[in-house]
């Protein structure tokens, strides 16, 4: 499990929020991103093909 310093703004099946965890179970499973939602606050747990990060124009991250 690894702590994310400074927090990834992601996009998940319920909405935007911040990434503060991975988790890492392995070789044979996905990682597992702990993701902080902005509008309710809940902390949800999402794998790789569940989650994008969020546009960051300053980064030259372009939603297309």
């Amino acid at each position: 499990m690894i702590q994310l310093n400074p927090p990834i703004p992601m996009s998940c099946p319920k909405g935007n929020g911040l990434a503060v965890l991975v988790i890492d179970y392995g070789l044979d499973h996905d990682l597992m991103w702990v993701i902080a939602l902005d509008d309710s606050g809940e902390c949800w747990t999402y794998s790789n093909p569940e989650i994008r990060f969020r546009e960051n124009v300053s980064y030259g991250r372009k939603i297309k």
